[in-house]
């Protein structure tokens, strides 16, 4: 947990070559562990008047706040207290543009002017960001940099809605103009972000007279790596100077306490959260700035075993993603399936409140990330760019599901269609049983008639029976005309003699050679 007396601060500020005046501000308060970065715009000095306006004002602002600031810091406070900070930070730069468009309105030399502002509060473990304009802040972490500020320029802008490609934006003349400002008019988009800290985290605020000269983040990897902090930021000035400082510069350099134990191992936690939600389809195409937004408003849970998550038929507004652990989902008590380390649940309730169709259930102890619409929605709202992202991928994943449910039905109701035979199966059985039967009172009567046969027999006996009908018995004794006398016994004698016969002759495995060879002789061997 970061305190006011880990943290380090090296700023330094410079008109540049070219500007008669620097219109650079930036302030830096250690108790408070807040840093601020502003560049102004607007003539006849105006533009140095909106810059310190605006730090000054929302100095005051958000020391207005500094108990619930050092509460949050300490751990005393809520999780509800981090979005109290971040909405008054916010405020804070709202009220700062209310304020100098006021001024700009009452003075005619100063219409217009306004500034861009990157401010960063650090209180705990948390780094609060409220940004405007196209100064930035890089994060330095684990040998990596990364720029977490979007510019708020025609470049970007063009960039975004995919009209021109590059080589054409490099044309455009006001490319670099800014499409936020603060004080320009009387209200302003602000962008923020709550990211968590770890110590050895190291922050660049940097005016565009410095950035502007900045072609790949790696350039500022030997600035963060030197020790003396006073020193580097100097070299930050010198590197914008030597490449022609056309416009004024300015640097702040924070550095958040040393790594320890304890905090590594937090480290990796984070890293395995990251991990854990950029494996899932919804934020897969989210870049890394994009991606500590929506780690800004992920929750984490720990569950125990047998703790419910979620229960059915209960509302929920909620995505879960599992960290770690083992969860069932059950209907009643029966179990469908379970859940385990990178899979998710819930998403459906992001877009829409529904009871839940069933009950989740830790297993083992468990830490979950939960993701609120609210949240979502606030993202939504304000990241257009993320938004179109967010949006694009549940239409996938929606696209999955209903692909997987087509199936389901599909081979359900081919299951429906299929034939129930077991009904059919019970009557051949019976058929067959019912044909032995008749076919040992057969040999029964056999017996009877060969002793018979050895006597004189009348005329009427014989005359009895027909011999088509005896033909088409043998061939199948079983259909027997209903009405019929049964054939004799001697015919049924034979045929059972031919059938045994030929099962007896008949080759098993050689199929081809038992229908007749090329001359069409059969190749079955003489009985």
């Amino acid at each position: 947990m970061a305190t006011p007396e880990s943290i380090q601060f090296f700023p330094l500020t410079d008109q540049g070559r070219v500007r008669d005046l620097n219109e650079d501000n930036f302030l830096v308060d250690k108790k408070l562990a807040l840093a601020i970065v502003a560049d102004g715009m607007g003539g006849h000095a105006a533009g140095e008047v909106a810059s310190a306006l605006a730090v000054r004002l929302i100095h005051q602002e958000v020391r207005r706040r500094y108990d619930l600031i050092k509460a949050y810091g300490t751990g005393s406070a809520s999780r509800d207290s981090a979005r109290e900070i971040m909405h008054s930070m916010e405020s804070a730069v709202l009220r700062a543009c209310s304020r100098i468009h006021e001024e700009a309105k009452s003075d005619s030399s100063k219409r217009g002017m306004g500034t861009t502002l990157s401010s960063l509060l650090v209180t705990g473990s948390h780094g609060f960001v409220a940004h405007v304009g196209d100064s930035r802040i890089y994060l330095y972490r684990d040998g990596k940099i990364q720029q977490i500020t979007e510019d708020h320029t025609v470049y970007n802008e063009l960039i975004r809605r995919g009209r021109l490609t590059k080589e054409q934006i490099e044309k455009v003349a006001q490319k670099n103009a800014v499409t936020r400002a603060v004080g320009v008019y009387e209200r302003v988009e602000v962008d923020t972000l709550m990211l968590e800290l770890l110590p050895g985290d190291q922050f660049l605020l940097a005016s565009d007279g410095l950035h502007g000269y900045i072609n790949h983040v790696a350039e500022l990897e030997p600035y963060f790596e030197e020790e003396d902090g006073e020193k580097a930021a100097r070299e930050l000035i010198e590197l914008a100077n030597k490449k022609g400082g056309k416009d004024n510069i300015t640097s702040v350099i924070v550095r958040i306490g040393q790594t320890g134990q304890k905090d590594t191992e937090r480290a990796r936690r984070i890293a395995v959260r990251r991990e854990v939600l950029a494996g899932m389809p919804l934020f897969s195409k989210l870049h890394e700035r994009e991606m500590l937004r929506i780690m800004q408003v992920a929750e984490v849970l720990e569950f125990e075993p047998g703790q419910d998550v979620v229960r059915e038929g209960d509302r929920g507004d909620e995505l879960f993603i599992v960290v770690d652990g083992a969860l069932q989902i059950l209907r009643g008590e029966q179990v469908l399936s379970e859940v385990g380390p990178g899979e998710h649940f819930g998403e459906m309730a992001l877009i829409r409140s529904l009871p839940r169709s069933a009950t989740v259930r830790a297993v083992e102890k468990s830490e979950l990330i939960a993701v609120r619409r609210a949240d979502f929605f606030a993202i939504l709202r304000k990241e257009y760019e993320l938004a179109g992202k967010l949006l694009w991928q549940f239409l996938g994943v929606l696209a999955d599901r209903l692909d997987q449910t087509s199936r389901d039905l599909s081979s359900a109701k081919e299951e429906l269609a299929a034939e129930d035979i077991s009904d059919a199966i019970a009557e051949d059985e019976e058929a067959a049983r019912s044909s032995e039967a008749n076919l040992l009172a057969a040999e029964g009567e056999a017996t009877s008639d060969e002793t018979a046969a050895k006597e004189p027999t009348s005329a009427s006996d014989s005359g009895d029976t027909d011999s088509g009908d005896t033909d088409a018995a043998a061939a199948d004794p079983v259909a027997v005309p209903l009405g019929k006398t049964l054939p004799s016994a001697a015919a049924v004698a034979s045929a059972r003699a031919q059938v045994r016969g030929a099962l007896g002759t008949m080759p098993l495995i050689d199929v081809e050679s038992a229908s007749g060879d090329k001359n069409g002789a059969s190749s079955a061997p003489e009985r």
